[in-house]
């Protein structure tokens, strides 16, 4: 098993080279180009590729868009119901999908070939995202994110989190562009409405604004499993989407030369485990230049978990920092997966608290 990546240090071991650029899971013909910042009045479409949305919740997540001076407008199939096996009579007591695959597909690709829309945004996860990748028409969204960088602009943004990290994957891969990793309208956002009515302080808000916007995120971990200082694109997301695409054509690129950010919700332990080992087999950490482990939300002992991760993660020789409120949860910040990042412990293996931290530095000349 390789160690080390780009620009890595970890406190043991001088710095190591950059790591070889591989392909995997789809064209990546280009340098990764990051998206284009909003700017008031800009209109961002809402929909929905996976689980069902809350009515209510979602008026009140695009109320926040609002009062962000966005324009959001909501695709025509978002508040849809289907079961898993078939278009009949919805039955509440099975699993639910916010439309049909190709409606969910559909409204997807409309919006991101829609030269109005200046970015995606996704109203929930759940389950569903993955069903709609062989759906995508993929040669007419890349001509729409060539299209939008010839508008001057840059690529349009695909926001969400969780089960949209099969999305995360799958855009990166095959368009080249950055995408966001973070609340979502009928999740988290709806819980912002007291904030920004009221201009209170939020860390989320801030996050989300300086992602979405302009600016530079930095989100402070808790404590360090490895220290270290490691730079490199950030890729990654919620650990079990990032397995579940392993031997797909949607499979992310390993994590060579890359800071990886792993986060989930309500998995075990010794599930968790075994997804890394499933990683690690399939050689996806591979030179992997540092680690930043979100939130693990309803996954049992967080020292059994700090347990796990050492004795999988520790191995591959890079700072591994935990503790990065991003992820499930009420405290998620964004991140914009495959901008560079840095990670730097800090103090933290001296048992000084909120230290270390992910950062991602604002684009070159401001908010674009």
């Amino acid at each position: 098993m390789n160690s080390g990546g780009a620009r890595a240090e970890a406190a043991d071991g001088p710095p190591v080279a950059p790591a070889a650029d591989l392909a995997g899971g789809g064209r990546r013909t280009r340098e990764t180009r990051r998206y284009g910042r909003l700017r008031p009045g800009d209109r961002v479409a809402v929909v929905a590729p996976s689980g069902p949305v809350d009515p209510v919740r979602l008026e009140a997540g695009r109320a926040v868009l609002r009062r962000l001076g966005l324009d959001p407008v909501v695709g025509k199939h978002t508040l849809d119901l289907v079961n898993l096996g078939s278009l009949g009579t919805v039955r509440n007591d099975w699993h639910r999908l916010a439309g049909s695959d190709a409606d969910r597909a559909a409204d997807l690709q409309e919006a991101w070939c829609d030269p109005e829309i200046r970015a995606v945004v996704c109203a929930r996860g759940g389950y569903g995202a993955t069903r709609v990748l062989d759906r995508l028409d993929w040669t007419a969204l890349a001509d729409a994110t060539e299209a939008s960088l010839a508008a001057g602009r840059g690529p349009k943004i695909l926001h969400g989190c969780s089960d949209v990290t099969a999305l995360h994957a799958a855009f990166g891969a095959r368009l080249g562009v950055t995408t966001s990793f973070g609340p979502m309208p009928a999740g988290v956002i709806a819980d912002l409405s007291p904030a920004v009515e009221q201009d209170m302080p939020d860390e989320r808000l801030h996050g989300l604004r300086a992602a979405l916007f302009g600016g530079p995120v930095a989100l402070p971990g808790t404590h360090a499993l490895r220290p270290g200082r490691a730079e490199g694109p950030l890729t990654g997301g919620t650990l079990s989407l990032l397995t579940a695409l392993l031997g797909t054509p949607y499979a992310p690129p390993p994590a060579a030369g890359h800071v990886v950010f792993l986060e989930d919700v309500t998995e075990a332990p010794y599930r968790i485990d075994r997804m890394l080992v499933q990683l690690l087999q399939a050689g996806w950490f591979d030179g992997a230049a540092g680690i930043a482990l979100g939130s693990w939300r309803d996954c049992g002992d967080p020292a059994e978990l700090d347990s796990v991760f050492a004795a999988r993660l520790g191995p591959l020789g890079v700072p591994i920092l935990a503790g990065v409120p991003a992820g499930h949860g009420p405290h998620q910040r964004t991140l914009e997966l495959g901008a560079p990042a840095l990670l730097d412990t800090g103090a933290l293996d001296l048992g000084v608290p909120d230290v270390g931290a992910l950062t991602l530095p604002a684009l070159p000349g401001g908010a674009r």
